[in-house]
């Protein structure tokens, strides 16, 4: 695609250094419909690209970030120099996201989706008591834990990392399942899993031991179950610089201490 032919669309976070960017950069490159638009510039951290990841999920609308936050992991560096020609010659990410599906102590059902991560995380003072099954076999009968999540390779640098999780490959075809302060069993660190797998989480003594859980910003409260999967359907474009492509990331983190 010539680079005068690539139809951009600028959005930004709440700060004064994005919202500025932005309007220098429609300026210089003008700024389309949304709807019109191959490619959606975001303006901002990591916590604004995923809000812009879940807003153009299958759109057909690939996202180039450029960071005006404060990590910036999922995005590029700021420049305002040859941005058509960086589009033009970046690399293109395919990522899905995670399906979590709950059950609440009302007998409420909710479906959100993730791009980093689905989080339990326990509700009060007491640790939680969480069974898991993957696949319909229980491979945990009970983990006394702060928390547990599943963990997409996009967000395996992110809480997952945290939480002493592995770090994956963006086109590794896993994803990983990683305890929060695990007391029972002590020494378990978690398990890698094959991306086609279908977590179950059951909440054990629920009324006593409350669980929270979490899909990216999305939180539900109470849960009874949850489970999680990778969509089938769902998918969206992230577009990495050459210079610093995601592969160049992950191994750059692997090595940092």
């Amino acid at each position: 695609m010539p680079d005068e032919n690539i139809a951009l669309t600028f959005i930004a976070a709440e700060s004064d250094d994005a919202r500025e960017a932005a309007a220098r950069l429609a300026a210089l490159y003008g700024q389309s419909r949304v709807e019109d638009a191959d490619v959606v510039v975001a303006l901002g951290g990591d916590g604004f690209m995923l809000q812009a990841i879940q807003d153009n999920m299958d759109s057909g609308r690939s996202i180039y970030g450029m960071n005006r936050g404060t990590i910036g992991f999922l995005m590029n560096e700021y420049s305002e120099v040859d941005l058509l020609a960086r589009i033009a010659a970046a690399t293109p990410e395919t990522i899905r996201p995670l399906v979590m599906d709950v059950e609440t102590a009302d007998s409420a059902a909710r479906t959100s989706r993730a791009i980093n991560e689905v989080s339990l995380f326990r509700q009060s003072a007491q640790a939680a008591k969480i069974r898991i099954t993957v696949d319909g076999k229980v491979r945990l009968d009970e983990l006394i834990c702060d928390g547990v999540m599943v963990a997409t390779p996009a967000g395996s640098t992110a809480y997952n990392l945290s939480a002493h999780g592995p770090i994956l490959p963006l086109d590794a075809p896993l994803l990983a399942l990683t305890p929060v302060s695990p007391f029972r069993p002590r020494r378990w660190r978690g398990a890698l899993l094959p991306n086609h797998a279908n977590v179950r989480f059951d909440i054990l003594e629920a009324d006593k031991r409350p669980v929270n859980a979490v899909a990216d910003h999305v939180e539900v409260k109470s849960v009874t179950s949850v489970s999680v999967r990778e969509s089938r359907r769902s998918t969206v474009t992230l577009l990495f610089d050459e210079s610093h492509s995601w592969d160049e990331r992950i191994l750059t983190e692997q090595f940092r201490y």
